[in-house]
């Protein structure tokens, strides 16, 4: 018994380690277990019962911090002035050509490089909707009336 007494505070001390230099919640569920345990077996009970007591205290402490952990984990998304473009009417301003690596489209006051989101060539001057943005590139398509953009 007295060699679970070390072992348990053994696992209490590595899995506060592995606490301690992640950024995230890793292992505090199984500090708790480990805890427990050590208890247990500081009090004489079996090693049977050191176990079980590990994995349900390892439980219980997970299943009551999962909100907590959920709440930490969500990341805001944060919106840049760029995201206003999404769904935005453009001019073609040079041919677009997905298979040349060609293209570009003039909204709102700036010239973004831009590809055809369906692989069709788009004429300058044409009128276009962004679909979606990957990096500073745009992802166009021809509005239904192909329009010159004066």
């Amino acid at each position: 018994m007295n060699n679970m007494i070390w072992v348990w505070l053994g696992a209490v001390i590595v899995f506060g380690v592995a606490e301690g230099v992640t950024a995230g919640l890793v292992s505090i569920w199984f500090v708790a277990g480990a805890v427990a345990a050590l208890i247990a077996a500081v009090a004489g009970a079996s090693v049977t019962v050191q176990g079980i007591l590990f994995v349900a205290v390892s439980a219980v402490t997970l299943a009551a911090t999962r909100p907590l952990v959920r709440k930490l984990a969500k990341r805001p998304t944060s919106h840049t002035n760029a995201d206003r473009v999404l769904g935005a009417e453009a001019k073609v301003t040079e041919l677009i050509d997905n298979e040349n690596s060609a293209g570009a489209v003039y909204v709102y006051g700036k010239t973004w490089t831009a590809r055809s989101t369906d692989g069709s060539v788009i004429p300058m001057n044409a009128r276009v909707r962004v679909e979606k943005m990957e990096g500073v590139k745009l992802f166009v398509k021809l509005c239904e009336k192909m329009e010159a953009v004066k």
